[in-house]
């Protein structure tokens, strides 16, 4: 196997592992729209990135950890309706990046590699970095997985029970915001929320647990980007999409199945 190949694989992995607990709690939560608003405001961090010459990973993060408290704190204060805030945002957001990007020298910036990915570009030090925060995420994840599951379920009794709801609805805002900064090389801005929304959904199908299907989504995502990879170097194909592809395809064969299908 050639070494960009690798790289790409392992660094695919290490997404779709910590994407399908996370994944969960956004198809649970309906939250797929505020993926999307984090997801545009990747390309601002692009922007920033290059504008002030800093590292372009550690802009997008900042710029989306930034973001994830900004909604945060506009949502609880309620002053608009929370599809209406998200919508503004998110569009301002990828306008506001487009147009920073395009007063950069075109012949310096791989505008489509960062609107729908470029996995196979993925080296040694991104997987180290992609390694460090997926290993971040899922310690977090796993720490506060019990009272995540109880503010998903219901959040007053959660808040009756003692659990900060809005602190940990908040940290969950953030871990999202760090997982789409690092998948933007795998799927691009446009196709982040996909690699988050549709192995869990698909997961849905066939799970009669909440760890059952934390654990299949990261399994599906994992086989979404094998499938991916082995679609693009066969056939030519953009990888980011061809992941994605593969993904929506698992998606559309497990709701084949009938709906008394369950894991045990």
């Amino acid at each position: 196997m050639a070494d960009f190949l690798l790289w790409a694989w392992l660094g695919g992995l290490m997404i779709a592992a910590v994407a399908g607990p996370l994944g969960s709690f956004m198809v649970w939560r309906r939250m797929a729209y505020f993926g999307d608003t984090l997801a545009h405001a990747a390309l601002l961090g692009v922007a920033l990135g290059l504008l002030l010459h800093v590292n372009i990973s550690l802009a997008v993060v900042l710029v989306c950890l930034l973001l994830a408290l900004l909604l945060s704190t506009l949502m609880h204060k309620r002053i608009i309706a929370t599809d209406t805030l998200l919508g503004i945002l998110s569009h301002a957001s990828l306008s506001l990046g487009l147009v920073s990007l395009s007063l950069f020298d075109h012949q310096t910036i791989d505008l489509m590699g960062f609107l729908f990915g470029d996995l196979l570009a993925i080296g040694q030090q991104d997987l180290l970095w992609i390694a460090l925060a997926c290993s971040l995420v899922l310690v977090i994840l796993v720490r506060i997985w019990t009272p995540l599951l109880s503010i998903t379920v219901n959040e007053e009794l959660a808040q009756v029970e003692g659990i900060n709801v809005a602190w940990i609805r908040t940290l969950l805002m953030l871990l999202v915001a760090v997982v789409i900064a690092v998948a933007m090389k795998v799927v691009g801005v446009l196709l982040i929320t996909s690699l988050l929304i549709i192995p869990a959904a698909a997961a849905r199908r066939l799970s009669s647990s909440p760890e059952q299907m934390a654990l299949l989504a990261s399994l599906l995502g994992m086989l979404a980007v094998t499938g991916g990879l082995a679609l693009s170097w066969f056939y030519d194909t953009p990888a980011g999409p061809s992941v994605v592809v593969i993904a929506s395809a698992l998606f559309f064969l497990l709701f084949s199945f009938p709906r008394s299908f369950r894991l045990s």
